[in-house]
């Protein structure tokens, strides 16, 4: 019986065609701009592609993918933090908002970038702590800290 080579390029561009609106979604909740999120997404698809003949195991290869969008967004956030453009901004400009609810967006984006992507894989994205833990290359107690730490803020962020 022959097994089948295992072929990290042909691996990543099917997690990419299939996960394609969920990366978009991740980096448009810290951009808030569609040609934006669009880059970022096909920069990351860009560099895990290129990456893929280092990818030994598919089971690797969705946390690998996550890792590579969030570090394009983290990226993208820390070089244009001078071009950000805010919620009140947009509104003025006459644009349609497009999130239910906008004071949960703000007290979003007034968290660490981090500690965002831990409530953002989590609750948006609906991925499990060890997930999150393995996509940030962090420690399961730190994502756990990070996640409640988070949340606490929000609540305080909320209520004001």
């Amino acid at each position: 019986m022959r097994r089948e080579k295992f072929s990290g390029e042909a691996c990543v561009e099917r997690i990419l065609l299939s996960e394609y609106n969920r990366y978009f979604r991740l980096a448009m909740s810290f951009v808030h701009n569609e040609a934006d999120a669009g880059d970022i997404v096909q920069n990351g698809a860009y560099k895990a592609i290129r990456g893929s003949g280092g990818l030994k195991q598919e089971a690797y290869a969705s946390t690998w993918i996550y890792r590579i969008m969030l570090n394009e967004i983290f990226r993208f956030v820390r070089r244009d933090r001078t071009n950000c453009v805010s919620i009140e901004d947009v509104a003025e400009a006459g644009y349609e908002d497009r999130y239910e609810n906008v004071d949960l967006r703000r007290a979003l984006d007034s968290l660490a970038p981090k500690d965002k992507a831990v409530i953002e894989l989590r609750y948006f994205e609906e991925l499990k702590l060890e997930e999150i833990a393995e996509i940030l290359q962090e420690n399961v107690n730190t994502v756990k800290s990070r996640l409640y730490r988070g949340v606490k803020k929000l609540r305080l962020e909320m209520e004001d």
